[in-house]
């Protein structure tokens, strides 16, 4: 059986377009790849948080969508020492890009946080989008993982 604590940091005030604690922890879940017991961390932020991470940590001047830290555990830690649950990382998501982006793609605010969530949730087990072939087969997953939703394609073009 896998579990997913979330701890859900929120630095703007709450928006009717930002998801709920309980769809939140669904999506994150779903892209969990492995079973256990897991805690992820994810922090909404405005614009100038979002673009400071973002120019500190990949030397990107400007706001971006999703940022994500993998936890990484430290050399030789032994076995009976690894934390429970397991933390995964951290994710910070801008919620105003989120909002502009999803309401200039064509997409409801709903579904592009669940993309995100589940993009950066699957950013935290090691999958990447930067070699064609890992794109690949993390954008079919991401598919899978929103259709189970409802949620339609995120790469089709509107």
């Amino acid at each position: 059986m896998t579990t997913l604590e979330v701890d859900w940091q929120n630095t703007l005030d709450s928006s009717s377009d930002q998801p709920l604690l309980q769809q939140v922890q669904e999506w994150c879940e779903a892209a969990l790849q492995d079973s256990g017991d897991f805690e992820i961390a994810i922090r909404i932020v405005g614009l100038d948080e979002s673009q400071s991470l973002n120019h500190e940590y990949r030397d990107k001047n400007r706001p971006t969508n999703v940022l994500s830290f993998p936890f990484e555990l430290p050399p030789g830690l032994p076995e009976e020492a690894m934390p429970k649950p397991l933390p995964l990382g951290d994710l910070v998501i801008c919620a105003p890009l989120v909002q502009s982006e999803a309401k200039a793609q064509g997409k409801t605010a709903e579904a592009h946080w669940a993309h995100l969530l589940i993009h950066g949730t699957l950013h935290l087990q090691g999958y990447d989008h930067i070699i064609d072939s890992e794109a690949e087969e993390m954008e079919e997953l991401e598919r899978e993982i929103l259709s189970r939703f409802g949620y339609p394609d995120p790469y089709q073009v509107m």
